[in-house]
C-alpha cells in the first residue's frame, strides 16, 4: 500500500465518523419569489442554543456567520448577532434553481447553506436546508401555436388521434390540469388520457363521419389551463386535414423500449434499431420514422433518427450530468393520418468523466491567502469548511477527502460530503513556523480522478517551552543504615526560552518524605535512615518550573534503590510441612516442595536446603526445595515419614533455620475384597422346606485391607436367582428367603455373588459361588457334592435347576422300574435308602461338632490341628498371590476330575467393569494355560484337605477388624476384568491366582499347588 492509498483509507474512515456534537441541521420551507427581508427562521431559537457559558455562568456573545463562497450572490442572509435568517434582494426562482430536473409534486426543490457559530469555545456548524415550494408563476404552453393533424376520411366514429401535450414549468396542481376544445363544430370532441407518470395527453375524438370531398379542413382552437391561483391558460390553433384512405397503419413490435448507453459513447454509436410493419403494399407500406412532437429539441440535437431504417444513433456527445434520461417518441407513418407510436427511454449511464470539486470556505479569515494561528491555539481549532462534490453517480461519485502529507492538521467529517479543517495537535513555533499543504479530493472511479486545494498556515510565537530535564528518569543507589543529610546527586534542567522564562526552581513531588531538595541548585540529600527490608525502592517526582506567564513546568522521575546488608535469617513458610502422597507412587516421584524465604537480597538471599535425619528415604533438591521419594510407598507397611530440613543462606557469615517435614501416605484402592465365608466354592447350605421367608439361610463375608471407602463392601447376587427365591443384604452379606420354598424349588441352587468395594476411581470386586440345597434333609451328602461337581459344566449365567433335573429323574426311573419288578424290591430299596440316610445324618452331626458350631459343610474336612500352624505362617495378602501357580493332584485319573466348563453373563453394571465372559475350557492336569481363567476348574482331586504352599515373605499385621482366614484351595473367587487388570505384581488378593487378559479372559501368574499341611 503506497502513501496515497493510505491517505485515501484514512480519509474514508474520517468520513464515517461524523461529529454530532458540533454538526446540526435545520430545515425550512418557503415559497419562491418572496420579496426581500422576509424572515425564514431563527437559529438559536430553533436549536434551543443557550448564550450562557455552562462553566462560568456568564452570558456569552455569539457570532453567527454564513459560510459562503467568494463571488456568490446569496439567496438568504443571516444576522450575525441574533442568528435570524432573511431573504435577500436576489429573488428565489424555483424553476431557475431546479432547472433541468423533472420535479414531481412529491419531490423537493431545495438549496443548502452552512452557518458557523463563533467563538471557538461555542463552535457549531449548522447545516440549513431550505425547501422552495412552487407558486403558479408560469402558464401552460403548447409546443407550437398551430397544431396540424391529418385524419383519413374513412376514420370510424369515436376514433382517437393524439394532440401534442402542453407543458408547464410549475409542478403539482400548478401544472397542466385541463384541456378544452373550442369550436369543435360537433364533428370533433376532446378526451384526456392520464399516463402512469401523471402526464395528461389530449386526444381528438371523431364524432361524425368525414368526407374529404365535402370538407377537407377543420380549424378549431384548443385551450389548456393549470390549477393554480390565479389560474393561467393558453390556446393554440388546431387544424385538422381530412386525407385520402389508407386503411392499414404501421405497427411497432414493441410500444415501450428502454435502453442504456454510456455517456462517453462516441458520435455515431447505435442506440436502438426500431422496426415497424405495415400490412399494406406498395407506397402505402412504405414507412417513415420521425420523432414525435413531444420530443424535446435538446434530445433531437443529441440523437439522430434514420427516417428509413428506424435506427437511432448518437449525433452529439452525451452528458449524464446534464440529462440522465431521454424519453423519445418515434412515429412510424406510411403516409396515412394514423402513424404508429413507440416510446424509447434512453438511460445515459455514468462514466467517471468528472473530477471532484473542492469548495474551500475559511472560518478564520485569511490574509493574502494565508491563515495565521497562534501556537497556543488549542487542539481542534477550526480553520475552514470544505465541501466536496462530484457530478458522477454511484461509485464514480463517491469522494474521499484527505490531506496529502503529514501535518498537525486533520479533516473531521461533519456530513457525508463536508469536512472541518482543524488542528490535530498542539502547534510549536520553534519546530515549524509555516505549513503549506494540499487537500486532495479523490473519487472511487476507475481510473480515479482527483482535485486539490492549497492551504497555507503561519504560526505566531508564544512562551511555550517548559524546562527540560537532562535525564527523564534519574536512578540512584544508597546503602541502608546511612547517615542523615547524605549527598545523593544534583538534579538539573534547561529551558529553551530566555529571560525570566528560563529561570528554574525545583520542587519535590509526593512520596519524597525521606529526601531534601535545594530549590535553586537542585542538590538532593537523604533526610532519614533507610531500611531495605522496610522499603527497597523509592520512586518520586521532581518538578522544574520556569517564571514565565503562565509558568511552565516539567517533571522527572527519581528512583532510589536501597542496597542490602545480610541481617536476616532464612524463614520457612511453615514450621511443620505436611504432604500427602498416594501409595504405590514410584520411586523418585515428587512428593512436595519446601518453600523458604529470606528478607535479604542477592547472595544474602540465596538459600540452600538439606535433610538432617531421613535415612535416605527422600531426596531434597537444595535449590528448588522439591522433595522426591527414594522408596516406593505402601500404606499398609508404613503410613507416614518424618524428618527435619535445614535452610542456610549465602551471607557472610551465613544464617540458617530448620523446619519439620511429615510425609503422609494416602490409601489407594489396590486390594480386592478377600472372601472369608463361605470357606469353599463347593460348600453348600441346607435350606429346609419349612424355612420361613426372611430367615437367614447363608452368610457371605469378605474383608478389604484398604481403608475408608476403598474398604466398604457391597454384596450382590448376579446370577442363579432367576426365581427370586433368595435375597442378599448388600451390607452384611446375609442371604435370606424372599418366599417360602415350594416343592418345585427342591434341589440344588447355585448363587453367583459379586463382592465389590466402593473404591475411587475404580471399584474392585470378587465373585464367589454359594450353593443352597433346598430339601428337608441332606442325608446323602455325596450325592449333593456330585451335583455340585456336575454344575461346574453349567455356564454361570444359567440356572442349574435345569441341568440337575436329569439326575433326579434317573432316581425316579429306577424307583419306577423297581415298583414294576415287584413290591419286594421296593421294600428293599426303601430299607437301604433309610439306612444310608441314617448313617449320613450321624456323620453330619459329628462333623458339626468337630467344626465347633460352624454352619458350612465341606467335603474337604481339614485337620484342625494344622489351623494354628497356618495362622502362624500366614502370608501377607500381597505376597500369597505370587505363590499360586500350578496344581498338584493326588488322583489325576479319578472320574471326579473331569474338566468343568462354564460361562457367565453378568448384569450391565458389572459388564461396564469389564468382567467379560469366561472361557472355562479344559486344561492340563497340572498347569493352567494363560488363556484359561477357570479358577474353580483345578478342583479335580478328591483327596481331602488340599492346602496352599506358602513361600516365606514379610508378614503383614492384621488391621482393625479385618480377619484374614486361609481357605482350602477349592475356595477360589473369580475377579472381574476391571479388578484384575489394575493389579500390579504386588496385589494383595489371597485367593485369585490369575488376572484378566486384554481379551477379557484370564492368564495364570504362576504355578498353583495343592494345599498340604504346613509344618512348623
Amino acid at each position: 500500500m503506497d502513501l496515497r492509498d493510505f491517505y485515501l483509507l484514512a480519509a474514508l474512515i474520517a468520513c464515517l465518523r461524523l461529529d454530532s456534537a458540533i454538526a446540526q441541521e435545520l430545515i425550512y420551507t418557503i415559497r419562491e419569489e418572496l420579496p426581500e427581508n422576509i424572515p425564514i427562521g431563527n437559529i438559536p431559537k430553533d436549536l434551543n442554543i443557550s448564550h450562557i457559558n455552562a462553566a462560568t455562568g456568564t452570558s456569552a456573545s455569539l457570532v453567527y456567520r454564513l459560510v459562503s463562497k467568494a463571488g456568490d450572490a446569496p439567496l438568504v442572509k443571516v444576522s450575525s448577532s441574533t442568528g435570524e435568517i432573511f431573504t435577500t434582494s436576489n429573488r428565489i426562482d424555483r424553476e431557475k434553481l431546479c432547472a433541468g430536473a423533472s420535479y414531481a409534486e412529491e419531490n423537493e426543490c431545495f438549496f443548502e447553506l452552512e452557518v458557523v457559530i463563533l467563538p471557538n469555545d461555542f463552535f457549531r456548524l449548522i447545516k440549513i436546508k431550505i425547501i422552495v415550494k412552487d407558486t403558479n408563476d408560469n402558464a401552460p404552453m403548447f409546443p407550437s401555436p398551430v397544431i396540424n393533424i391529418s385524419i383519413p376520411e374513412n376514420t370510424l366514429i369515436n376514433s382517437r388521434f393524439p394532440i401534442p401535450s402542453a407543458t408547464d414549468p410549475d409542478t403539482g396542481f400548478n401544472g397542466v390540469q385541463h384541456y378544452e376544445l373550442l369550436n369543435g363544430q360537433s364533428v370533433f370532441g376532446l378526451d384526456i388520457v392520464e399516463t402512469p407518470e401523471g402526464e395528461k395527453w389530449p386526444q381528438l375524438i371523431v364524432q361524425q363521419n368525414l368526407d374529404r370531398e365535402q370538407k377537407d379542413t377543420y380549424v378549431m382552437k384548443i385551450k389548456v389551463e393549470d390549477g393554480g391561483t390565479p389560474q393561467k391558460s393558453s390556446t393554440a390553433i388546431l387544424q385538422v386535414t381530412v386525407s385520402d384512405v389508407n386503411d392499414n397503419k404501421p405497427v411497432f413490435k414493441e410500444g415501450q423500449v428502454e435502453v442504456h448507453i454510456p455517456e462517453n459513447a462516441p458520435v455515431g454509436t447505435s442506440v436502438i434499431q426500431l422496426h415497424a410493419t405495415d400490412a399494406d403494399i406498395g407506397s402505402n407500406a412504405e414507412i417513415r420514422y420521425i420523432f414525435g412532437a413531444q420530443v424535446a429539441p435538446a434530445t433531437k440535437r443529441l440523437f439522430a433518427l434514420n427516417n428509413t431504417t428506424g435506427l437511432i444513433t448518437v449525433q452529439r456527445s452525451l452528458d449524464r450530468e446534464e440529462t440522465a434520461i431521454h424519453k423519445v417518441t418515434v412515429l412510424a407513418s406510411d403516409g396515412s393520418s394514423t402513424p404508429a407510436r413507440a416510446t424509447v427511454t434512453i438511460n445515459v449511464t455514468d462514466v467517471n468523466d468528472n473530477p471532484p470539486n473542492i469548495d474551500l470556505r475559511y472560518i478564520i479569515s485569511p490574509i493574502n491567502g494565508t491563515v495565521y494561528l497562534s501556537e497556543k491555539d488549542p487542539v481542534n481549532t477550526k480553520i475552514a469548511l470544505i465541501t466536496v462534490s462530484d457530478k458522477d453517480t454511484d461509485v464514480n461519485g463517491k469522494v474521499i477527502c484527505f490531506i496529502e502529507r503529514e501535518v498537525p492538521f486533520h479533516l473531521k467529517a461533519v456530513y457525508d460530503n463536508q469536512y472541518l479543517l482543524e488542528t490535530s495537535s498542539l502547534l510549536d513555533y520553534e519546530g515549524t513556523k509555516e505549513f503549506s499543504f494540499k487537500i486532495v479530493a479523490s473519487d472511487s472511479g476507475k481510473p480515479s480522478l482527483n482535485q486539490t486545494a492549497l492551504v497555507r498556515v503561519k504560526l505566531e510565537d508564544e512562551n511555550d517551552n517548559p524546562p527540560i530535564f537532562n535525564q527523564p528518569v534519574i536512578e540512584l543507589s544508597v546503602s541502608e543504615n546511612n547517615r542523615r543529610g547524605l549527598y545523593l546527586t544534583t538534579i538539573s534542567a534547561t529551558d529553551e526560552d530566555s529571560g525570566k522564562n528560563a529561570d528554574i526552581v525545583y520542587q519535590l513531588g509526593p512520596n519524597a518524605s525521606f529526601f531534601d531538595l535545594d530549590r535553586k541548585t537542585g542538590v538532593l540529600t537523604a533526610s532519614r535512615v533507610f531500611d531495605r527490608e522496610e522499603q527497597e525502592r523509592f520512586i518520586f517526582t521532581v518538578t522544574a518550573r520556569d517564571n514565565g506567564t503562565p509558568p511552565l513546568q516539567s517533571q522527572a522521575a527519581v528512583i532510589v534503590t536501597v542496597l542490602d546488608e545480610n541481617d536476616n535469617s532464612p524463614k520457612f513458610t511453615h514450621n511443620h510441612f505436611q504432604f500427602f502422597v498416594s501409595e504405590n507412587l514410584p520411586k523418585y516421584s515428587t512428593v512436595g516442595v519446601i518453600t523458604v524465604t529470606d528478607a535479604d537480597a542477592g547472595e544474602n538471599k540465596a538459600v540452600t536446603l538439606s535433610i538432617l535425619n531421613d535415612n535416605d528415604n527422600f531426596v531434597l533438591d537444595p535449590y528448588s526445595g522439591v522433595i522426591k521419594s527414594n522408596v516406593s510407598f505402601d500404606r499398609e507397611q508404613q503410613s507416614s515419614y518424618t524428618f527435619d530440613v535445614k535452610a542456610t543462606d549465602g551471607g557472610q557469615p551465613p544464617r540458617s533455620s530448620t523446619a519439620k517435614v511429615t510425609i503422609n501416605v494416602m490409601d489407594v484402592n489396590d486390594n480386592s475384597p478377600v472372601v472369608i465365608s463361605p470357606p469353599s466354592n463347593t460348600s453348600f447350605k441346607l435350606v429346609p422346606l419349612s424355612a420361613i421367608p426372611g430367615s437367614v439361610v447363608a452368610e457371605v463375608f469378605a474383608v478389604d485391607i484398604d481403608t475408608g471407602m476403598n474398604a466398604e463392601l457391597k454384596y450382590t447376587i448376579v446370577s442363579g436367582n432367576n426365581k427370586g427365591l433368595f435375597r442378599i443384604d448388600p451390607v452384611t452379606g446375609n442371604i435370606t428367603l424372599e418366599e417360602k420354598p415350594a416343592p418345585t424349588d427342591v434341589g440344588l441352587h447355585r448363587l453367583v455373588v459379586n463382592i465389590s468395594d466402593l473404591g475411587y476411581p475404580k471399584s474392585l470386586h470378587t465373585l464367589v459361588l454359594v450353593f443352597l440345597y433346598v430339601n428337608d434333609t441332606a442325608g446323602n451328602a455325596s450325592y449333593i457334592y456330585d451335583l455340585i461337581r456336575r454344575t461346574m459344566e453349567t455356564p454361570l449365567d444359567r440356572n442349574i435347576g435345569d441341568s440337575s433335573q436329569p439326575y433326579q429323574n434317573e432316581d425316579y426311573l429306577t424307583i419306577m422300574i423297581a415298583i414294576v419288578a415287584g413290591a419286594m424290591v421296593v421294600i428293599v430299596v426303601i430299607f437301604v435308602t433309610v439306612l444310608v440316610r441314617c448313617r449320613h445324618a450321624s456323620r453330619f452331626k459329628a462333623a458339626q461338632r468337630s467344626k465347633q458350631g460352624a454352619e458350612w459343610m465341606s467335603p474337604n474336612q481339614e485337620n484342625k490341628q494344622n489351623k494354628k500352624k497356618k495362622r502362624k505362617k500366614r502370608k501377607s495378602p500381597k505376597s500369597s498371590l505370587l505363590n499360586f501357580v500350578t496344581i498338584e493332584e493326588s488322583k489325576p485319573d479319578d472320574a471326579v476330575h473331569e474338566p468343568i466348563n462354564g460361562t457367565i453373563s453378568l448384569p450391565a453394571e458389572l459388564e461396564e467393569q469389564s468382567i467379560g465372559r469366561f472361557d472355562w475350557g479344559p486344561a492340563p492336569p497340572t498347569t493352567f494355560k494363560p488363556n484359561s481363567p477357570d479358577l474353580a476348574k483345578h478342583y479335580k482331586s478328591a483327596s481331602p484337605q488340599p492346602a496352599f504352599h506358602l513361600k516365606p515373605d514379610t508378614p503383614v499385621s492384621v488391621k482393625k477388624h479385618h480377619v484374614i482366614q486361609e481357605l482350602p484351595l477349592d475356595n477360589t473367587f473369580v475377579g472381574g476384568c476391571d479388578t484384575l487388570s489394575k493389579r500390579s505384581s504386588t496385589s494383595s488378593d489371597h485367593f485369585s491366582a490369575s488376572e484378566c487378559s486384554s481379551q477379557g479372559g484370564f492368564k495364570t501368574k504362576g504355578p498353583l499347588h495343592t494345599r498340604q499341611a504346613v509344618e512348623e
